[in-house]
């Protein structure tokens, strides 16, 4: 598995081949019992998350799709993300700004092309803009809040497939 670089992309990725049986590598996470983790398998995708009583508000997620086209060689796909329900909140609430932001700019061009005042909309859009730059900075922390945890999952993995050849 490839290191990422310090600074933690918002979902960032990875892909891993390895030199065994695509069954083996999932026995291998059927048979985890790990205390930090809940680790979940359906068919060739597994769902890594931490235990109840270590989740925070940014606890980072870890989901590995296993696929083989060749035989004796099977390839990790990864992806770390926040919980999906947070992500999805999180995507909303963007999309909801941008879309308000656009049709205040309607608005506000509407009224412009009639001779009228658009004082009232161009001061919403700017302060949808500096709800859309909160957004960001919040995610931001966040971002920087589920690093540690982020690190204990790229541990957790690598210390699974730590016993098989890269392919």
């Amino acid at each position: 598995m490839s290191d990422f670089t310090n600074e933690i992309v918002l979902r960032p990725r990875f892909q891993v081949a390895l030199k065994t049986d695509i069954d083996h590598l999932k026995t291998i996470f059927d048979q985890t019992e790990e205390e930090s983790f809940v680790v979940k398998r359906l068919d060739e995708h597994i769902y890594i998350k931490f235990r109840n009583s270590e989740i925070t508000f940014w606890s980072p997620q870890l989901h590995l799709e296993l696929t083989s086209f060749e035989e004796g060689i099977t390839k990790i796909h990864g992806v770390f993300g926040p919980n999906p329900t947070l992500w999805t909140f999180f995507m909303f609430l963007h999309f909801g700004v941008g879309t308000l932001f656009v049709i205040l700019g309607i608005f506000a061009y509407s009224n412009h092309s009639l001779g009228k005042d658009v004082t009232f909309w161009l001061v919403g859009m700017f302060f949808l803009t500096v709800i859309w730059f909160a957004l960001y900075a919040f995610g931001r922390m966040g971002r920087a809040k589920g690093k540690p945890q982020m690190e204990q999952l790229k541990t957790f993995i690598r210390q699974k497939i730590s016993g098989f050849q890269r392919g």
